[in-house]
């Protein structure tokens, strides 16, 4: 059966969401960090997980790491959001993704969207998601910033407050940034991304196997 976020979208839904074709709907948002550039080979290995499919939200900043091209699903970004709702009856994007959505991911989740989410701060189409997000779903965020950065106290508090919401870490790693810094910050590999997604799938029926 498919989880909660089975129910129907709003009537003038997203056509894009309309066709969605997986069982398990895995939406990736990505915000600010240099990690943002990993998301076109985030994608590409999601994709190659059974039954699942993508969709992208990119804050503004973002957009800076990556091109749009590499990245073979639809990519929502703040614009959507406004272009989308003209009228009271028309849909709310957030809502909508929301709803689609059985797994929600952040990588990178950049510090200024880290103090965000952890204040309840909800002024872009991914914080507005993650504010309306159903609790009872996976939400994982995989931090990335620079090591000093990383290092405020304020940091950890604010990871440790998402973990209190039930989000899930899948925790930096240490090495030698862009930045030329070393130390720990760097977002966690893409493979330990996808495998902690991997977690979260549906297992196959022990009945069915022969």
């Amino acid at each position: 059966t498919r989880p909660a976020s089975g129910q129907s979208l709003a009537p003038g839904k997203p056509t894009d969401l309309s066709k969605s074709c997986g069982t398990v709907r895995v939406l990736v948002g990505v915000t600010g960090s240099v990690a943002a550039l990993k998301l076109p080979v985030l994608v590409s290995e999601l994709l190659q997980l059974s039954g699942v499919d993508v969709r992208v939200i990119t804050t503004e900043h973002a957009k800076h790491f990556y091109n749009p091209s590499d990245v073979s699903v639809k990519i929502y970004t703040d614009k959507d959001e406004w272009e989308l709702w003209t009228d009271r009856s028309d849909p709310v994007l957030h809502i909508e993704l929301r709803r689609w959505a059985d797994l929600l991911i952040i990588a990178p989740l950049d510090a200024n969207t880290l103090g965000k989410i952890a204040s309840g701060i909800c002024d872009n189409l991914l914080t507005c998601v993650v504010r309306a997000w159903d609790t009872s779903r996976p939400l994982l965020f995989c931090p990335a910033m620079n090591t000093a950065m990383w290092m405020h106290p304020i940091t950890a508090q604010q990871v440790s407050r998402l973990k209190e919401f039930g989000y899930v870490e899948i925790p930096c790693i240490s090495k030698k940034l862009v930045c030329g810094d070393e130390g720990k910050g760097a977002m966690a590999e893409v493979s330990t991304i996808v495998s902690a997604v991997r977690q979260y799938l549906p297992k196959p029926d022990e009945s069915q196997k022969t």
